[in-house]
């Protein structure tokens, strides 16, 4: 199993994961006579996953049933376990694209922080790329080298354990776009305009606060960088349903040729007018010159 090669039976040691519904699903280490308990009942892995096709309707011991759908960033991203805010597939879609990340982008990261950015970036650039991805928290960069290795990813990003503010991302220029997740980015962006490649290349900040963007992009303009623009992604969720309204009095012609007092149209609502504040994206671009 790989998060980069989708493989078509579960096998002992994979990472699947087991969906009750849209809003009810978690991850699931598969291993020989191990079991899991659900709400549906039990799922013994050694006679209901190991052999089985991933997308296979599972029955638990209850009479229940659950899928067991093989892992992608964008589930991994829904279910992963929670070491630090995360970024999630709506800013991760217009990171990729404003990055211009393809197969084979070298890509620098900093902090690495769940590994729900880097798993999508990994999957982006494989398989001749590369992810550089740089932690601060010791711990939780132990953790991404495991969950990495587990998702058979680690030949294709190196984790490091350092202050990116003060020692940069141990590579120079090689990297095609540099992410920025960090409490002060306008610290590191010297050190992510030496990670660029020398004919180019992309820079992307991710803040919670204006007042961060402010201060990064001074540092951006310091630097030499162009092109520099914030974006702010809101989510809105719309209510589709079908309403009644009366049909206005137009007149006899109108009436006659009316068999009914009421019509039907489909109308949007907003359900909620933003799910949540998530941040400002900054992007720009290391000058040629």
């Amino acid at each position: 199993m790989s998060f980069v090669e989708y493989g078509d039976t579960i096998k002992d040691g994979d990472t699947a994961i087991v969906f009750l519904g849209h809003e009810s699903m978690f991850p699931v280490k598969v291993q020989h006579g191990t079991v899991t308990q659900t709400k549906y009942g039990v799922i013994r892995h050694s006679t209901d996953l190991i052999g089985k096709k991933y997308g296979s309707k599972v029955t638990c011991s209850k009479g229940g049933w659950v899928f067991i759908l093989h892992p992608t960033p964008e589930l991994w991203t829904m279910n992963l376990p929670h070491r630090t805010q995360i970024l999630y597939s709506t800013d991760i879609s217009i990171i990729t694209m404003m990055l211009e990340l393809k197969p084979g982008s070298i890509v620098c990261e900093s902090g690495t922080g769940s590994g729900s950015l880097s798993h999508a970036l990994i999957r982006t650039v494989a398989p001749t790329g590369h992810l550089y991805t740089v932690e601060f928290h010791q711990q939780r960069a132990e953790k991404a080298r495991e969950e990495f290795r587990e998702h058979g990813v680690e030949h294709l990003v190196t984790v490091t354990n350092q202050d990116v503010c003060k020692n940069g991302f141990g590579v120079s220029n090689i990297a095609d776009a540099v992410f920025l997740d960090i409490p002060s980015p306008w610290e590191a962006i010297g050190h992510a305009k030496s990670a660029l490649k020398a004919e180019g290349g992309r820079i992307c900040s991710f803040s919670p606060c204006i007042e961060q963007v402010q201060r990064t992009c001074l540092a951006m303009e310091e630097y030499g960088f162009t092109e520099i623009n914030t974006l702010e992604i809101l989510l809105r969720v719309y209510n589709v349903r079908t309403i009644s309204l009366q049909i206005p009095d137009l007149g006899k012609a109108a009436e006659a040729n009316s068999s009914t007092g009421t019509v039907q149209f489909k109308s949007g609502v907003p359900l909620r007018e933003m799910v949540g504040h998530t941040g400002y994206l900054t992007f720009a671009t290391k000058s040629l010159f």
